[in-house]
């Protein structure tokens, strides 16, 4: 019998195929999961699930809209305070500083990925709420008091607390995905605009920056799905109040805290498919913000922003 010489791609084939096969047979496993758990949850409350605010227990009404808020406001907290931040601090390891203090700065921004979310957690409560309602508060309320954002009395356990702590959480991932992606960018780019007379500023806003674009999404991206899954840290600091307040100094509530919280003690069938119809929405809630980042850099590729 002649040997197959085919054969060892053949087997080297279908192994790969198998491990990317992986992926999406996890993926439906999971949502396939969630959707069954949910069904009394769905049928008993349908679309008004999505809009309600009561989660009563007792009465068995359930509302996840006080969540959904939550964690997209606090997500959006996070993004307003870490993204400028980032990327202004990627900017600076591999665009402009020059000496080997940078590298001293890159570790410290990657210890901060290692840091346990319980240890975030305790440090917002000990020491960033309170420092938030003894200056940043009292501030904010004084001199920015007529906008409902910043209304209130000053709360440590807040919705301000916990996007704070989901900002700091996130920093590490989009500083470290954004000076990667602009160390990639070509040196000719930055020779070729340098040598037209631009700035150093003129050449990373006009050479460097569209073409890491597509690079820079995509860490945005990634830090935003950390926030909206994020679970411990933000369950600790935020109050874990379920209502829907335009104030930012008042407690809130979000998808995964309440999960955490409450589904070792759901205390009947209809509340633990509640609980599982939360985390259908939330499953659901990162595909979407997934898809909308997918058509966003389609779009700035299509405008030639993107090599």
């Amino acid at each position: 019998m002649k040997n197959d010489p085919n054969k060892a791609d053949r087997i080297y084939k279908t192994i790969a195929v198998i491990f990317a096969a992986v992926i999406p047979v996890m993926s439906a496993a999971v949502f396939l999961m969630l959707a069954q758990k949910s069904v009394p949850s769905i049928i008993a409350f349908g679309p008004g699930f999505l809009v309600r605010s009561v989660w009563d227990p007792v009465t068995e009404i359930y509302g996840a809209l006080p969540f959904i808020y939550g964690t997209l406001l606090s997500s959006f907290i996070a993004l307003v305070i870490a993204v400028p931040i980032g990327l202004g601090c990627a900017i600076y390891l591999s665009e402009v500083s020059k000496s080997k203090f940078k590298e001293y700065i890159a570790t410290m921004v990657d210890m901060l990925a290692a840091i346990p979310s319980v240890v975030y957690g305790l440090w917002g409560i000990f020491v960033l709420g309170p420092f938030l309602v003894q200056y940043i508060q009292p501030f904010l309320g004084k001199y920015l008091g007529f906008i409902p954002l910043f209304q209130g009395p000053p709360m440590g356990l807040s919705m301000m607390t916990g996007g704070v702590i989901l900002a700091i959480m996130i920093l590490p991932t989009i500083t470290s995905v954004s000076r990667e992606i602009l160390q990639v960018v070509p040196n000719s780019l930055r020779e070729s605009a340098m040598a037209l007379g631009a700035t150093k500023w003129e050449t990373v806003r006009i050479a460097v920056l569209p073409p890491a674009v597509s690079g820079i999404v995509g860490g945005v991206i990634l830090a935003l799905g950390r926030a909206v899954g994020e679970t411990m840290a933000i369950t600790m600091v935020i109050g874990n109040r379920p209502e829907v307040s335009a104030s930012l100094f008042a407690p809130g509530y979000t998808l995964a805290s309440v999960i955490a919280n409450e589904f070792a003690e759901a205390s009947s069938p209809m509340n633990l498919s509640a609980m599982f119809e939360i985390g259908l929405i939330l499953l659901l809630l990162t595909i979407v913000i997934n898809g909308l980042a997918r058509i966003l850099i389609w779009k700035i590729a299509g405008k030639g922003l993107i090599q």
